[in-house]
């Protein structure tokens, strides 16, 4: 197991070197720069530059520069965790991060936990109970979390709640404790009221799991060796949990690396329709605006934090199955 761990962050290191070009590029792709749309707003505005005035701002944002001396500056600032400085917001990316990774972390890891908790159980007594009454009802809502967005699924149950008990969902905090500084009692407000967005984020997410289960196990319970040992009068419920879910459940642990990206973007909208201070939105505004050093900075550590949650999975598999092992390395 070690040796395969050391050989999986062996192969990470010039993967992520890779990921940092892809990622330039990618914020590179649409045509012009940060400068070329801010011109052309004060151009909309009325307000006109002179030449000398437009190359000042060029040398000053680094744009003069070609655009391998540009990935150059920005990735070597990047290692020394100088994530350069928001041209949108004119102020650095480390500050505009630090006040709102904490945030998107917290809801992340929260809505996963959800997920898991709710979709596991769910998708293993569906499997047991095919054809009944609860597999057919969350089949049902299954269908609607995957195919209704968030945020309109948050825009329905904002106006219920509102309508029906008088509950105003937005935002995090109560009025009172929203410009307050952290304390325990902000803290117990904060966790009244994040079981909203939770829920809302996490609903795809575990509308999908759940039929994932389902389906991985219902496969399981039709093998050979399921069919022999209840034959045998193995217990149901050890027959049940010791073989055919711990096999069912090795794709979903292969998805961990995916989820952390997926609930960032996934959140973007409901943290816009819900007044949440998370990375989403600013993500959003700086591809929007070609803001270079902001989006590509997001961009990476969503992509490193893809790197680890693969890692982490393949690691998880390993020890879940022993029967798997990883170009040749064996445990």
């Amino acid at each position: 197991m070690l040796g395969y761990i050391i050989y999986r962050i062996a192969i990470a290191i010039p993967l992520l070197l890779v990921l940092s070009v892809v990622s330039f590029i990618i914020i590179q792709l649409p045509p012009g720069d940060y400068l070329t749309v801010y011109l052309n707003n004060l151009r909309l505005s009325g307000i006109q530059l002179n030449e000398d005035e437009v190359i000042r701002l060029k040398e000053l944002y680094g744009l003069d520069k070609p655009l391998y001396m540009q990935y150059f500056i920005w990735i070597t600032n990047f290692i020394k965790g100088n994530l350069g400085r928001s041209f949108q917001w004119n102020r650095p990316v480390n500050e505009l991060l630090a006040e709102r990774v904490p945030m998107t972390v917290v809801i992340s890891v929260l809505t996963t936990i959800f997920v898991w908790i709710v979709a596991i159980p769910i998708g293993i007594y569906s499997a047991l109970r095919q054809y009944s009454v609860f597999d057919y009802t969350f089949t049902f809502i299954g269908y609607i979390g995957l195919s209704m967005p968030g945020f309109l699924l948050a825009l329905i149950l904002m106006w219920f709640l509102f309508t029906r008990f008088g509950f105003s969902m937005p935002g995090l905090f109560s009025p009172e404790y929203a410009t307050a500084p952290w304390s325990f009692a902000k803290l117990l407000d904060m966790f009244k009221h994040i079981w909203f967005p939770i829920v809302i984020i996490g609903m795809s997410g575990t509308a999908g799991l759940i039929r994932t289960m389902r389906g991985n196990l219902l496969d399981e319970l039709r093998k050979q060796y399921v069919i022999t040992a209840r034959a045998k009068g193995l217990p149901e419920r050890k027959l049940v949990f010791k073989y055919p879910v711990r096999i069912a459940i090795n794709p979903m642990i292969s998805t961990i690396g995916w989820m952390f990206p997926g609930i960032i973007s996934g959140e973007t909208l409901v943290s816009i329709v819900l007044n949440i201070q998370t990375v989403g939105p600013i993500f959003l505004r700086a591809v929007m605006s070609q803001d270079m050093y902001l989006a590509g900075s997001i961009t990476l550590i969503l992509s490193i934090l893809t790197v680890i949650g693969m890692l982490v999975s393949d690691i998880l598999l390993a020890w879940a199955d022993p029967r798997i092992r990883y170009g040749g390395i064996e445990e």
